[in-house]
């Protein structure tokens, strides 16, 4: 079940049916994310990694309608199957900042959060919190107003991963 509460932040929890090692693995190798980053529908084309503090991920998706996108992270904090905090950017294809494509308002950064608990042996529990980073006032209403969007698309790739980790076992 996906759970997600309105507040300044965006934050959305789920349970998966996988050892925290595995989802842990889901979230920090590429080739793991090729197969469930993005919203439904969507696929991704390109996942690159450099996994320590400072370093970045850079990756595109195509979306249903055939768009191309491209987002990048940078990474400030990350506790081995723990926590997870990366700055959050639509990008170009070289990792120069974007807007939104869709929303020239959106925030050009935002602050991820990911925090990996056991709730049960064999069972993790993922929350990831979403805020905006350096916001004007106009970005954080854009923000504020997409909290159902957002829950729609971080509850799809939840579902995806859901999925895959299914799959894989």
């Amino acid at each position: 079940m996906t759970v997600a509460t309105k507040s300044a932040d965006f934050v959305i929890s789920r349970v998966f049916d996988a050892p925290r090692d595995v989802v842990w693995k889901a979230f920090t190798d590429p080739e793991h994310m090729k197969h469930w980053w993005g919203p439904k529908g969507s696929t991704v084309l390109v996942s690159k990694m450099d996994l320590r503090v400072g370093g970045s991920y850079l990756g595109s998706l195509r979306d249903a309608s055939g768009r191309v996108m491209w987002g990048k992270f940078v990474y400030r904090e990350i506790v081995p199957q723990q926590r997870l905090v990366w700055e959050h950017s639509f990008s170009d294809e070289s990792g120069g900042l974007t807007r939104h494509p869709l929303a020239p308002a959106w925030p050009l950064k935002l602050l991820t959060t990911v925090t990996f608990d056991e709730p049960r042996q064999g069972q993790t529990g993922v929350t990831l919190r979403w805020s905006p980073l350096d916001a004007s006032a106009q970005e954080q209403a854009t923000f504020d107003a997409a909290h159902d969007g957002m829950r729609g698309g971080w509850g799809g790739s939840f579902e995806q991963l859901a999925a895959y980790l299914a799959s894989a076992k």
